[in-house]
């Protein structure tokens, strides 16, 4: 049973699974009280399935800077450590 993270976090189990993976505690509510809302359709493929302009497309919604220059590869590991 997923424990109570206080009234910040909208989806505590999805919180619980998302630290165990690694993820930042920013990362892991961000993406847990958006789900919980219903405003996240995340894909569920693999980075590396994906085309550089999805993953371009991924990264400019979350904000990470300097994605017009990057690689493939460079966008995955940005996606992978926001």
């Amino acid at each position: 049973m997923a424990k109570e993270h206080g009234s910040q976090i909208k989806n505590d189990e999805t919180y619980e699974e998302l630290r165990d993976q690694g993820a930042s505690k920013e990362k892991a509510a961000r993406i847990a009280n958006a789900q919980a809302s219903g405003s996240v359709d995340r894909d569920s493929r693999k980075y590396e399935d994906r085309t550089k302009d999805e993953l371009y497309e991924e990264a400019q919604e979350i904000g990470i800077e300097g994605r017009s220059d990057m690689s493939k590869d460079e966008l995955i590991e940005a996606l992978r450590n926001h």
